[in-house]
């Protein structure tokens, strides 16, 4: 079976425990995704990849799917290898029920709304109606431990790429890593180019007394995570990959909703000042920014270091 990837890497990371359930349903799933991700689907045990050039078009991207004469695709949403699907004319085309997908889609399903308290439900629920024991704890389980060498130390991920407003003051966020390393933990920053570049001005003002780590782009940080034991950041893409790897996460939400977008696993601790306009899901935000002002330096601080305590 064809699987198409989300585009976005949370929506990769919600939709793995449904392909690992299709893997243990004997169906052989072969996941179709842009260059960029297919290390993330190839550290899923089992699991066969194709890839195609990000900036590939339906039509290039279809004549390799006939070359492989699938006869059932999985597809989440409207995407160009979406469209691809229908283009190398694979005979049943299993999605979910939304308007995007309408001239795409052979068979729909239909989501129960009400029941996608988390953003995981909407593809379990895909694969259970499709008769896939979809619900398993061992679909959520972490890749693996963090590697002994790195297991002290703590990764820092201030910046956001789903824009400024999911980012907390740079005051704060140096106010906790002071804090950190007055008590004696070793701290790795991970620099990206998203958001304000939190991370370089984070960088800048504590010199010496803080490792960093360049990240061009989210596939780097793959063996980050999956070396290291504990993951403090803002609400991006980064937490879910850390999560996936196996990080334990404390993660700051802003405009986004924790319930329904939180990483995946019961291990994790996510911090949120709810305002009334919240949760608005922008990027940038038309007002004062209150859900990231009024999360207090003291309460954060707190959670960090009960977080690491009991993860000792």
């Amino acid at each position: 079976m064809l699987v198409i990837s989300p585009v976005r890497w949370d929506e990769a990371c919600f939709s793995a425990p449904s392909v690992r359930a299709l893997i243990a349903a004997g169906l052989d799933p072969l996941v179709l995704c842009a260059e960029e991700v297919c290390e993330f689907w190839r550290s899923i045990p089992g699991l066969e990849v194709m890839t195609h050039a990000s900036n590939a078009k339906p039509k290039s991207i279809a004549a390799d799917l006939s070359a492989k004469k699938f006869h059932n695709a999985l597809i989440w949403e409207a995407s160009s290898a979406a469209d691809a699907a229908r283009l190398a004319k694979i005979g049943n085309r299993i999605g979910p029920a939304i308007k995007s997908l309408k001239k795409i889609l052979t068979q729909a399903i239909t989501i129960d709304e009400a029941a996608t308290d988390h953003r995981v439900r909407f593809y379990l629920q895909a694969t259970m109606q499709m008769g896939v024991e979809s619900y398993l704890p061992e679909f959520f389980t972490p890749l693996g431990p963090p590697a002994a060498s790195h297991r002290e130390q703590i990764l820092l991920c201030p910046d956001s790429d789903f824009g400024s407003s999911h980012e907390w003051p740079l005051g704060r966020w140096l106010a906790i890593a002071r804090d950190l390393i007055d008590a004696g933990e070793k701290l790795l920053l991970i620099r990206t180019n998203t958001g304000r570049q939190l991370a370089s001005r984070m960088a800048e003002a504590l010199g010496d007394a803080i490792e960093c780590k360049d990240i061009a782009a989210a596939h780097e940080a793959f063996s980050l995570f999956a070396n290291h034991r504990f993951f403090i950041g803002a609400d991006g893409s980064m937490p879910h990959l850390a999560s996936h790897f196996g990080a334990t996460c404390i993660v700051l939400f802003g405009p986004n909703d924790p319930h329904w977008k939180r990483p995946l696993g019961k291990r994790h601790t996510v911090l949120r000042h709810h305002v009334e306009c919240a949760p608005c899901l922008l990027a940038k935000c038309p007002l004062n920014l209150r859900c990231q002002n009024e999360l207090e330096t003291a309460r954060v601080a707190k959670a960090v270091r009960e977080a690491i305590s009991s993860n000792k």
